[in-house]
């Protein structure tokens, strides 16, 4: 397979190979937590730096990147330069559990926005695993709420918003390439975290963490998600990654012994199951149709 041809859309996936590489996605998505905490550094120096090494990986991929700077390229690259940031900025000013779950809420906002600028149909079935995925998101963190942080939580409400602004701006791109929109997305993280990054630098093991999070967390995700966009729905797009914030606890167990509560579990369970079923039974009526 030839990943320039997948980006361009010169060559057919399918559902099941976007499916897929949304799962991937999630999952190194997922790696960000247990990465960022290993970098003692500012988190906006964190997100510039990494974002200047995502950048570097997408550029070698895409060689010359066809920037139309129409709309949606435009909007998806300020929409993704917000959703970084935010994100970022909510994790430090609230609980970590705040960020993330307030952040993903994204799929509703995607939903409504689907019907305006996409004209894809969103079914009663996508309205009720909407519903069961934040219930779900919301007994997973249910331990780790708090009231506190009012700026970090109205921070991460504007990242849900942004993340979901992403999505529909790279959606519009399906017959384009959406992966510039991440990469000049990276190019303005990068220079709005330069200032920063000149105030400290990290320790040594801390260099390994971005690299890691550059070539991997953010950039390699970003190329899987600009070639699945192109071939499912919005909100599909949007819910399947939503297994990141469930994952993410899964390496902090692994890697550090922290074992989630019992509500985490029952949380995470009422997920995968929801999205599972989601798409299982929405793949057997395709199935049955053809």
């Amino acid at each position: 397979m030839n990943i320039k041809h997948m980006i361009n859309g010169e060559q057919n996936i399918g559902r099941f190979g976007a499916i897929s590489l949304l799962i991937g996605t999630a999952i190194l998505w997922s790696f960000g937590g247990i990465l960022i905490k290993s970098v003692s550094w500012n988190p906006i120096a964190i997100a510039g730096a990494r974002s200047a090494i995502a950048a570097l990986l997408i550029l070698i991929i895409l060689r010359r990147p066809h920037l139309t700077w129409s709309l949606p390229q435009i909007g998806g690259a300020v929409a993704y330069a917000s959703t970084v940031i935010t994100f970022v900025a909510a994790t430090k000013l609230t609980t970590a559990a705040n960020a993330i779950l307030l952040q993903y809420t994204a799929p509703v906002y995607v939903a409504l926005l689907s019907v305006w600028l996409l004209k894809e149909r969103i079914r009663y079935t996508d309205w009720i695993t909407i519903f069961f995925v934040i219930g779900g998101m919301t007994l997973f963190f249910i331990d780790k709420l708090t009231k506190g942080g009012f700026l970090g939580n109205i921070l991460a409400i504007l990242s849900g918003i942004s993340f979901a602004c992403l999505v529909i701006f790279m959606r519009k791109q399906k017959l384009g390439s959406p992966l510039e929109s991440a990469f000049l997305g990276n190019i303005a993280t990068a220079l709005i975290g330069l200032p920063f990054m000149f105030q400290s630098v990290p320790r040594g093991s801390g260099w390994i963490g971005l690299i890691l999070m550059g070539l991997f967390q953010l950039g390699l995700s970003y190329i899987l998600y600009s070639i699945a966009i192109k071939h499912v729905p919005a909100l599909e797009a949007v819910l399947i990654p939503i297994l990141e914030p469930i994952l993410n606890p899964v390496w902090v167990f692994l890697i550090l012994g922290e074992i989630p509560g019992r509500w985490a579990f029952l949380g995470g369970f009422i997920v995968i199951v929801s999205i599972t079923l989601r798409y299982t039974l929405s793949n057997a009526k395709t199935s049955e149709a053809t």
